[in-house]
């Protein structure tokens, strides 16, 4: 099919190609082993990290290049971290509540703080009220387990320890550099039961006058579960992962099997449904590599990550352009789309690509930085639009066929078949839209720390669900109403029905005779036997 509108029309397709081009040059993030470094940013908040720890789970941190406004002749900003334990993300903790108050004041707060002294060159630990909570463990008191140190960073030096004067609060020393600013080193250790839960460690820096100061780090954290580097709500996603991708698969195989069986029914847009469970099959298995890298050595491997991202923006697509050409009616009922089924493609299609991309740019970025969070935006919004946009053209259909039922009276049956499944596939879709986005998510956030993964499996569930459901609606077969076409012979089979029930015409056939391009009726008895 020819694009019309000359060269402008392939507009979208090149920006979504340089999008991409410009995404696989970036390549995946360290994953588990993050490396983060921010400058001169004006926050007062930074969330570095979240993640769910079991027993003997542990996580190390190094700082350095730590440098605030002018904190070497003395800063007007209070600066530091916080580590926050929680049980699930569903309930707001103090970071959330207070948005314009500084954690690092409050005295009795329920995480740990780590507030620093640039004017004695010193970190003062403030223990967590709740219990039981670990120990923020510092390299003089207990080396941590491997090797905490940030290459590019000098360990902090050797010192005693010296009490606060508070108790419970203890105070450690900072290194500090002229040029490379301050740096220390600390990690955490879970050591019971009691203590597993999903940690969140968080940058702060509150001014204490109305100024915006700049500030800038770098931070090295290494986190890790007794057997693997994924949080503890990911640990099972690689096998869950592999066993959706078999599901998939097996379902289309069987979808090919049907084709095969029915040939005679099918249309091409069956095999492009037949290429959907397959592409969603290798996208998932490629997943599935991608998160066995991460839990062995704490990163992905650059290729099968870049060979995954390609997969699931294909899968994406090719998701979008099958509903979209199913509730445009497109190979079944028309073989031409309209002007108003173009313009939806044109716009659903470098939507759907974009929130791929947004979605792989996210998946490849750290979370304390500032991009993170622009990205995680654009891909809620974006989503948000193409969900809404591949609704309108089975709504288009239903209208179609509503105005089709009410000023046809020879395909009244038929259409108003059609208009019941289509508005049966309308439903679906909202069904699946709204229990992906929202219900799933809000599962998510309910569920305890080490269930996390139970909303990949609602999520991937409901993908399978929906494609059955949809293949069995629209499969190839002559008692399908989506694939019965109004017939200029319907009005004959009707007379035939009525001629041969009514007593006066008993015995009476209907005969077709064609002559010089005409049809010609007429009626014939039989003498009876």
């Amino acid at each position: 099919m020819a694009a019309g509108g000359g060269g402008s029309g392939f507009a979208p397709w090149r920006w979504a190609a340089l999008l991409l081009a410009a995404l696989l040059g970036a390549g995946p993030s360290w994953a588990r082993v993050h490396h983060l470094s921010l400058k001169d940013d004006v926050r007062q908040k930074v969330h570095l990290n979240t993640f769910g720890f079991f027993k003997n789970g542990y996580m190390e941190v190094s700082i350095s290049n730590l440098s605030v406004a002018d904190n070497r002749k003395g800063t007007d900003a209070l600066v530091g971290f916080s580590l926050d334990r929680t049980r699930n993300d569903g309930f707001s903790t103090y970071l959330d509540e207070e948005v314009n108050y500084c954690i690092l004041k409050k005295p009795n707060a329920s995480a740990t703080l780590l507030i620093l002294d640039f004017t004695h060159n010193h970190v003062k630990v403030k223990n967590a009220s709740v219990s039981p909570f670990p120990a923020i463990v510092f390299p003089k008191d207990s080396p941590p387990q491997g090797n905490t140190q940030n290459p590019e960073s000098k360990p902090a030096p050797p010192s005693g320890e010296a009490e606060a004067p508070v108790p419970g609060e203890k105070i450690y020393p900072m290194q500090h550099s002229e040029i490379h600013g301050y740096s220390f080193q600390f990690s955490l250790n879970i050591s019971s039961e009691s203590e597993e839960g999903l940690y969140s460690l968080y940058f702060h820096k509150c001014a204490l006058r109305n100024e915006e100061q700049l500030f800038s780090l770098a931070i090295y954290i290494k986190e890790k579960n007794p057997n693997s580097f994924l949080s503890a709500g990911e640990i099972p996603l690689p096998k869950l992962y592999v066993s959706m991708a078999l599901f998939f698969f097996f379902s289309g195989v069987v979808w090919i099997h049907i084709l095969r069986k029915r040939s005679s029914d099918v249309f091409k847009i069956h095999w492009l449904m037949a290429a959907l469970p397959f592409t969603k099959s290798l996208s998932l298995v490629f997943h599935a590599i991608d998160y066995h890298y991460i839990s062995s050595q704490g990163f992905p491997i650059e290729g099968w990550a870049v060979v995954y991202y390609i997969t699931h923006l294909l899968k994406g697509a090719l998701l979008f352009i099958t509903i979209a050409l199913i509730g445009t009616g497109w190979a079944f009922v028309k073989h031409i789309l309209s002007d108003k089924d173009k313009k939806i493609f044109m716009i659903v299609i470098p939507l759907q690509v974009l929130a791929n991309v947004a979605y792989i740019i996210i998946e490849s970025t750290e979370e304390g930085t500032t991009e993170y969070g622009l990205w995680k935006e654009i891909l809620f919004l974006v989503d948000l639009l193409c969900c809404g946009a591949i609704l309108f053209p089975v709504v288009w259909s239903i209208r179609h066929l509503q105005e089709a039922s009410a000023t046809d009276g020879k395909a009244a049956a038929i259409n108003l078949a059609k208009l019941k499944l289509f508005r049966h596939y309308y439903v679906m879709i909202v069904c699946y839209i709204y229990f992906t986005r929202i219900i799933a998510i809000l599962i998510k956030i309910a569920v305890p720390f080490q269930w996390k993964w139970l909303y990949q499996l609602l999520d991937e569930m409901a993908t399978l669900v929906f494609f059955i459901l949809t293949g069995y609606k629209f499969r190839p077969a002559s008692d399908n109403p989506y694939l019965q076409l109004s017939q200029d012979d319907e009005d004959d089979l009707d007379m035939e029905a009525v001629v041969t029930t009514t007593g006066v015409m008993e015995g009476m056939k209907k005969v077709k005779k064609v002559s010089n391009g005409s049809a010609e009726t007429r009626g014939e008895k039989e003498s009876a036997a």
